[in-house]
């Protein structure tokens, strides 16, 4: 039953693209915001709730803007490679010193630096470009240089596959016992200690492949939008990954994923529709979500998996 839930997901992933090309680009941002928010949903598990994590995003975006548009790395993988390392580290030296808090204190030194990094974002302009951003070029696949309209469709179908491995690798992470102790750091550190478990060092890794999904997701915005600014760090966009994490649900590693794609198409299409209430009408399909559906969108899929199952059992 498990595997049919994720084709039929799949199906929904790939299919309505390839009816409705214009939704290529909507689906490829929905991805891009799916793995940010992926790496969001980890430290949601151990209670830790990141309101700067937009900083890791933009990381990742100006990561692989300078390294495309300065023609020192332009193979498609290697750029993405090297984003999630790059920001992977830059998870490790701010969560050296950001896993030491918890609760409020934890999310507002989280904000604050991920404001000084807007900052700096905007006022360096002779490396950033300031608020003019830094264009992105098209990365080339395997050394062939590929045109736009036919990038888009291998970055959101390769995207995808590359959210599955990705994904497996996250749900084995969260299913080893480091990750099953990020639940309980949420709900008895100090047992965990007593226990003889580092809780710095569990929360340490999870900051830092947090900080890498969110890094490959800004990486991939990054190609897709062809240009980076400043406001990819803003307090803002931390929110709305909050959010999309908390609407896709954190039960599954899908769950973000879900959330984003479901935001980006609502969006969209209230934006060609009905542009003077686009506003209006995602905040209502948000709060059906949130007051309807604890377990968020992924919840809903997993209370129908368990139904379906309970009802084959001898």
């Amino acid at each position: 039953m498990r595997y049919l839930v994720y084709a039929i997901l799949a199906a929904a992933f790939i299919l309505p693209p390839l009816v409705f090309p214009s939704l290529s680009f909507v689906f490829v941002l929905g991805l891009s915001k799916g793995f940010a928010a992926l790496g969001v949903a980890l430290l949601l598990r151990a209670g830790l709730i990141s309101i700067g994590h937009a900083m890791f995003f933009a990381f990742g975006a100006y990561a692989t803007a300078f390294m495309t548009s300065s023609g020192t790395v332009t193979d498609l993988i290697a750029v993405l490679a090297l984003t999630i390392l790059l920001s992977a580290l830059a998870g490790l030296v701010i969560g050296a010193f950001m896993v030491r808090y918890r609760a409020i204190f934890f999310a507002m030194l989280n904000l604050a630096i991920s404001m000084v990094f807007f900052t700096l974002l905007a006022k360096l302009y002779n490396i950033t470009g300031g608020t003019d951003g830094v264009r992105t070029p098209l990365p080339s696949i395997a050394g062939i240089a590929v045109d736009r309209a036919s990038f888009e469709p291998i970055l959101l179908y390769g995207g995808l596959a590359l959210f599955v491995i990705i994904g497996y690798g996250v749900h084995r992470y969260l299913a080893s016992p480091m990750g099953e102790a990020l639940s309980a750091v949420h709900t008895n550190e100090v047992r965990l200690e007593y226990l003889g478990v580092s809780v710095y060092r569990i929360l340490l890794c999870s900051y830092a492949l947090s900080a890498a999904l969110a890094g490959l997701g800004g990486g991939l915005t990054a190609i897709a939008v062809g240009h980076v600014i400043p406001e990819m760090s803003y307090w803002t966009v931390s929110g709305h990954l909050v959010l999309i994490a908390v609407l896709g649900g954190i039960g599954g590693v899908v769950g973000p994923l879900i959330g984003a794609v479901f935001l980006e198409v609502v969006r969209t299409v209230a934006v060609g529709y009905v542009a003077e209430a686009w506003n209006l009408i995602v905040g209502v399909a948000l709060l059906i979500v949130i007051f309807f559906l604890h377990g968020g969108l992924y919840g809903l899929i997993d209370g129908w998996r368990g139904k379906k199952e309970e009802g084959v059992r001898p």
